[in-house]
């Protein structure tokens, strides 16, 4: 009761977070439901446009998850029980590392199709479409059993009080373990993230190397009718770097403000209210990033209301 009294004067905050996670679930929804139809329109959809429709259901899972969390971090309810605590926090955690993993991944992609012909990664654009499946599905196990700590940690906060317990909800509490194994846990993580942002800014910094290579190419050709912003290739590539700059950003924020070995978030209302802002924000921002270049998007509707 006095966290809810203490949370009560933040509550134009609040009513900012919920109004992020709502904006947030429409746009990817909206996102998932065109690349859906697409797909149903397509008997072979490209690799890219299935790694952007996955990260839409991906942070569409995480968005509706957190908004359970957030609901009862603020003392909106007390109905959670051990079961409900495990699963909800696992799926979040879940959606959080396949966000990174599906976002480099949507990077590489993009890097590989706008490869020229003579460049070495020219050989994986055949095998990146009848291997993509399989990696898909790795990087789902992977990250499945990398999060498995959080089915065997997590669990309903008794009614005694314990200094030990790391609180991440109302309800829910993080149960102590053993150092080791934490230990070993947060190195995996840490790992994990530093090589998917790694190959991350890579893959961008060779795109924008390609972009700048052809944008020369075309200044001394002196001609301007084939110049990346013009192309279907260019304008995705630069959808892509600001995404990708986006999320770097978005992650490093939460990296200072929030210390790296923080895993979930502290009892401050204020420091609790500005990391739930801070580390659901690229799942809001980026289906619109996606859907601003989106040219398919905008051909449906006016087809739609011309029909009308």
């Amino acid at each position: 009761m006095k966290k809810k009294k203490t949370f009560s004067k933040f509550f134009d905050v609040i009513i900012t977070i919920f109004f992020e996670f709502t904006i947030g679930i429409i746009a990817n929804t909206v996102l998932l439901l065109f690349h859906i139809l697409t797909f149903l329109c397509k008997h072979r959809p490209k690799p890219l446009d299935l790694t952007i429709a996955q990260l839409a259901l991906i942070h569409l899972v995480m968005l509706v998850t957190v908004c359970f969390i957030a609901t009862d971090t603020f003392g909106f309810g007390y109905w959670w029980n051990n079961l409900m605590c495990k699963s909800v926090i696992y799926v979040y955690r879940l959606m959080r590392a396949l966000s990174i993993c599906t976002s480099c991944l949507l990077s590489i992609l993009q890097a590989i199709t706008l490869s020229p012909r003579n460049s070495c990664l020219a050989k994986f654009k055949h095998i990146s479409t009848h291997h993509y499946p399989c990696c898909l599905v790795f990087l789902w196990v992977f990250n499945m059993l990398l999060n498995i700590r959080f089915l065997l940690s997590i669990g309903a906060t008794p009614n005694v009080t314990s200094h030990s317990l790391m609180f991440v909800s109302e309800s829910c509490s993080l149960w102590p373990v053993n150092s080791l194994f934490r230990y070993v846990f947060l190195s995996l993580l840490n790992i994990q993230d530093i090589s998917f942002i790694g190959l991350m800014a890579l893959s961008s910094g060779y795109m924008v190397s390609l972009l700048c290579r052809h944008k020369r190419q075309i200044q001394h050709l002196h001609s301007t009718s084939h110049s990346p912003k013009s192309s279907p290739e260019g304008r995705a590539t630069q959808t892509i770097l600001l995404l990708m700059g986006f999320f770097m950003f978005m992650y490093l924020l939460d990296w200072v403000v929030f210390s790296s070995s923080a895993i979930l978030w502290s009892n401050d209302p204020v420091s609790l209210c500005v990391q739930m802002l801070v580390g659901n924000g690229y799942a809001t921002v980026c289906p619109f990033i996606l859907m601003s270049t989106e040219k398919r998007m905008a051909e449906c509707l006016i087809v739609r209301w011309a029909r009308k």
